[in-house]
């Protein structure tokens, strides 16, 4: 099951603000906190006491925290692989190793007692993985988590991600990452504020639109916005996707007749199978809707990117819905509902044969 998941950063922040922001991703069913040692510079027993009570309200709702460390964290405060206790004594679900050790030393750690999840860096060169799988891990407690990135321009591109990522699902283990709030005056665990995300090309996008992206590619599991604080309309934006279908947004242009926002919106659209090079059909509507008349209306020529009904003039197939992928010729039977934003046209690399797909009103 896919998860949505918040960070959070105590150290630049209130425990009432943390609180907050907990409870209300909370209510809207995230299951998933991220939070950084890294950047924490205080003595075991402050961490502890700063930590406690916010792990004990996000395991009110169902909430799962992990912690990234790094073997310089494990040194600074005197904790051994061989021991995880402390983090259990933080209330912590598990830790990401953001460096690794030595390959033994990961695999013997997902046998703690404490029944940790013990978290690998996704975005690391994926040999370190195949190295601590040698070890026989409990593949149960072992999971990873792709890098954000605070600088820009720093961020992996798709193809290297791509790679990073089938190469970890063949290991059969789950994969998540970061999307970044777009609201103001945000903030990570370092001192640089020009967003946090996994993929360069997500960082100045909407953190739904990424989040639908990286569903999209089928190669993430769970997504975690990384800065904070989201706004409670990124947060509900997000937990109102269906990470299961792939869905556009539409710029619309013009007034839809009732049957065609019917058709639009309501519609369980399926790519047909025999899919052409120039659009991706939805076939059935025509059958539901054959009683129905759909006027002409905005018949301009077509744009990769448009979104289309068939009209009264094309007999039998008045009714269906395409998603143009190749510029071509309207003849006039094809009414223009809109066009996807063309910040989504990445999307369209994921239509597909028998492809599940929607819009979102």
């Amino acid at each position: 099951m896919k998860r949505l998941g918040i960070s959070i950063y105590p150290e630049h922040s209130t425990l009432e603000k943390d609180l907050a922001y907990i409870e209300l991703a909370g209510k809207y069913g995230f299951k998933r906190i991220f939070s950084c040692l890294l950047s924490v510079d205080k003595p075991k027993e402050e961490i502890k006491k700063e930590f406690t009570a916010l792990l004990d309200k996000a395991h009110e709702y169902g909430m799962e925290v992990i912690f990234d460390v790094s073997p310089a964290v494990f040194q600074k405060l005197g904790l051994t692989t061989d021991d995880l206790s402390f983090f259990e004594d933080i209330h912590a679900d598990g830790i990401r190793l953001d460096e690794a050790f030595d390959g033994m030393k990961e695999a013997a750690m997902t046998y703690n007692p404490q029944n940790l999840i013990v978290e690998l860096n996704a975005s690391a060169p994926n040999k370190g993985l195949e190295n601590i799988c040698s070890y026989h891990p409990k593949m149960s407690k072992l999971q990873t988590c792709h890098n954000f990135y605070p600088q820009r321009y720093t961020g992996l591109g798709y193809d290297f991600f791509k790679t990073l990522s089938q190469n970890i699902h063949s290991l059969h283990l789950p994969v998540a990452a970061f999307v970044s709030s777009q609201q103001p005056d945000t903030f990570g665990p370092w001192p640089v504020n020009e967003g946090l995300c996994t993929l360069e090309m997500h960082r100045d996008l909407p953190a739904e639109t990424a989040a639908r992206h990286l569903f999209a590619t089928g190669l993430v599991d769970d997504v975690l916005v990384a800065n904070c604080y989201a706004s409670e309309e990124e947060l509900a934006a997000l937990a109102a996707l269906d990470p299961e279908v792939l869905t556009f947004k539409i710029e619309l242009e013009k007034e839809l007749q009732p049957v065609e926002s019917e058709i639009l919106y309501n519609f369980p659209h399926v790519v047909r199978g025999d899919m052409s090079e120039y659009m991706a059909r939805s076939s059935m509507p025509r059958v539901v809707f054959a009683n129905e008349s759909i006027p002409a209306e905005n018949t301009r020529d077509l744009k990769r990117g448009d979104v289309i009904i068939v009209n009264d003039g094309y007999g039998r197939y008045k009714g269906e819905l395409h998603l143009v992928l190749k510029d071509m010729p309207n003849d006039g039977r094809k009414n223009v509902l809109g066009h996807i934003p063309e910040q989504e046209f990445m999307l369209l690399d994921f239509i597909e044969p028998n492809v599940p797909f929607k819009f979102i009103p």
